[in-house]
């Protein structure tokens, strides 16, 4: 249930308004109204996925108000629409850019008409570009929809923002409270960020090395 102290970070003490929502939308407008309302990305969390969330708090049954204040509650940083949209743009375009190279430098050493090669190449990439961005847009729907699933929006779905002043405590209280959240409020948490916590966490460059640590008996 607890991290090993290997395993952590770093630590640091919060001031965060949290509240529970049922509904998913409910949830994704709230997150969106306060980035409109200047609050930083970073500093939204929702919650994690719901088989995360069980393994780390030892599949115990604990009110969605209550996991709110329990720091080692799992959280995964906010994705909005436009995150999406940005990751959109830059890999289409990269995978378009490369299909379009590839297909001319192809094309020129079949030697086929310039005016052929050009056309080719754009539709090409064109193509390409097209199905990674459809690509990128279904993986980030999956992620987005992780934790934030029907059962979830029953049992109850969490937000956290972090706040470092009492207007801002007080405008997030606001705009939770109207997007129909539950149980607003505000607390102080110490937050401590392991090695499960960084992106890719999970990657093993070498299949064949074991869960242990390089140097360790």
């Amino acid at each position: 249930m607890h991290a090993s102290p290997d395993d952590i970070l770093d630590r640091m003490r919060t001031r965060e308004v949290t509240g529970v929502f049922h509904a998913r939308k409910a949830l994704v407008d709230a997150a969106e109204e306060l980035l409109v309302a200047g609050f930083d990305r970073a500093d939204i969390d929702v919650s994690a996925p719901a088989d995360e969330l069980q393994r780390r708090l030892n599949y115990a049954s604990i009110p969605p108000a209550d996991l709110a204040d329990i720091p080692i509650t799992p959280r995964r940083p906010f994705t909005g629409g436009d995150d999406i949209a940005g990751t959109q743009a830059v890999v289409g375009s990269i995978a378009g850019c490369a299909a379009a190279v590839a297909i001319a430098c192809f094309l020129v050493v079949k030697d086929v008409r310039p005016l052929v090669i050009g056309i080719l190449s754009i539709l090409c990439g064109l193509l390409v570009a097209g199905i990674a961005a459809l690509v990128v847009r279904r993986r980030f729907d999956q992620e987005r929809r992780r934790g934030l699933d029907k059962f979830a929006e029953w049992d109850g779905l969490l937000i956290w923002v972090r706040v470092n002043s009492p207007e801002k405590e007080a405008l997030a209280q606001e705009i939770l409270m109207r997007q129909g959240g539950d149980a607003v409020h505000v607390h102080e948490i110490e937050l401590a960020r392991g090695t499960d916590d960084l992106p890719l966490h999970s990657l093993r460059p070498d299949p064949w090395l074991g869960d242990e640590r390089l140097g360790q008996r």
